[in-house]
């Protein structure tokens, strides 16, 4: 096993979504990350009991960390977080607007003490505009981004089912993290680096603000469809459902040929191009029914695999966990042994062992006696 970051030291004063995505990344690349905790605990901590009386989320982003409870507002514990960052390698902060500048943790003051220091501080909404000030959560930015309004049905916008706007964050912050360490590594020099959830999905949503600003419309919310690409998304066989997506015109041809068995339909003037079929979805949605109603679903998905049409099931998340393409790896919890998700990531010839998540102040004893005056 190859640790890049092994011997690294990373600071987190973190809560919550987007820095422990952050910081676990760091760990799991070989550094060790030192979670401080207010003596309440990470309030993800409380955010549900999913996983063996434990928070979903705080099981999945704390794994391999050190967790220690300090109150930075008294003298004594920030000065030991001080010293503890004069070791570090990476210094993360997710908390409330101006809280840690306001508690002498601020980006510049750490850098002028600490120059090789690479500081991340993680934001709702940054630290210029009329926004810097509002507290932002995943649904709250969701929403303010124009997301919500892009997703759903026509009925009604919805949120998307994961907290995307958190680790979309969590993501660019931990690249930015890389970047600065390899910059550092030629110039000696660390970076204070300023990510905000909404920077992060206002990224994403750079194809609908081009279709709004340049196409003349944003995209409808339709529900499991595809609001450009038409055919794209989910079809009623016989006997339950079919997402089958459809890319360019050679697949088009294929499709009308070999799946519906109508090859003359790729030459309808109605339906030739992408945006022809878009303009008219109603129709296009009514020809593919009229024949995908007479076959099973099994039927359809043959003819979609021997087509070589890219074609996927609508699983559940109880589907999704028996899938044989999901990849698990165990790791031990205060109450136990859990299965996680494996990396996305797979580095050939390197193995990978997530560490323990830590109770809550599990390290704090050890951590003051290291970091002691």
């Amino acid at each position: 096993m190859i640790n890049p970051l092994d011997g690294m030291l990373v600071v987190s004063l973190e809560q919550a979504v987007a820095a422990p995505f952050l910081s676990s990344r760091l760990g799991e690349a070989g550094a060790r990350v030192i979670k401080i905790e207010r003596p309440e605990g990470d309030f993800a901590r409380g955010y549900d009991k999913a996983v063996k009386g434990q928070s979903s989320y705080f099981v999945w982003l704390n794994r391999g960390k050190e967790s220690i409870c300090l109150d930075i507002k008294q003298q004594a514990d920030a000065d030991l977080l001080r010293r503890m960052i004069a070791k570090a390698d990476v210094f993360i902060q997710n908390l409330a607007p101006g809280a840690a500048a306001r508690a002498g943790f601020g980006a510049e003051e750490l850098r002028r003490a600490h120059p090789r220091l690479i500081t991340c501080d993680i934001s709702g909404y940054g630290e210029e505009g009329p926004y810097t000030e509002m507290k932002a959560y995943d649904l709250l930015v969701q929403a303010e981004s124009g997301l919500a309004a892009i997703t759903g049905t026509p009925d009604g916008p919805g949120r998307v089912g994961v907290s995307l706007v958190d680790i979309a964050a969590g993501m660019y912050a931990l690249a930015a993290v890389y970047r600065a360490l390899i910059a550092r590594g030629r110039t000696g020099e660390g970076a204070s680096l300023k990510v905000s959830l909404f920077d992060a999905i206002a990224d994403w949503m750079t194809v609908p603000l081009f279709h709004h600003e340049y196409g003349g419309k944003a995209p409808k919310r339709v529900g499991l469809n595809h609001p450009s690409l038409a055919p794209y998304g989910l079809y009623e066989a016989a006997d339950g459902p079919v997402v089958f997506g459809i890319q360019n015109e050679r697949e088009w041809a294929t499709f009308c040929a070999q799946v519906l068995e109508q090859p003359a339909l790729a030459n309808d003037a109605t339906f030739q191009g992408n945006n022809a079929r878009v303009q008219n979805r109603p129709a296009l949605d009514k020809a593919i029914n009229a024949v995908f109603a007479k076959l099973s679903r099994a039927e359809v998905i043959a003819r979609l695999r021997k087509a070589k049409i890219a074609y996927g099931a609508l699983n559940s998340v109880a589907d999704f966990a028996q899938h044989p393409q999901l990849r698990r790896l165990s790791g031990e919890t205060p109450a136990g042994p859990v299965d996680f998700v494996a990396p996305p990531v797979h580095v050939m010839g390197e193995g990978i062992a997530y560490g323990r998540v830590p109770a809550l102040g599990e390290h704090t004893g050890a951590i003051r006696r290291e970091f002691a005056v």
